[in-house]
């Protein structure tokens, strides 16, 4: 199941769970918490909800609220 996190959550980030992963709506790249990002430094285990608010797509430089929620409902 895929649900807007701008349009759904309308950027609230308290609404995700720690272990959601979040797909890029203009590349498709997924940012996914158990492997956290290396090329913005952030660790292992980072919810998208944590990341830091300059973090943006590390292959399109989409701003954060362009990610869509993947969920295995």
């Amino acid at each position: 199941m895929l649900s807007m996190f701008e349009g759904s959550f309308l950027g609230d980030g308290g609404k995700l769970a720690d272990t959601d992963r979040l797909e890029c709506g203009i590349c498709w790249s997924v940012y996914d918490p158990a492997e956290g990002d290396p090329h913005w430094n952030v660790p292992a285990g980072t919810p998208f909800a944590q990341l830091p608010e300059h973090w943006r797509c590390p292959t399109c430089d989409a701003p954060q609220h362009k990610f869509m929620v993947l969920r295995n409902d």
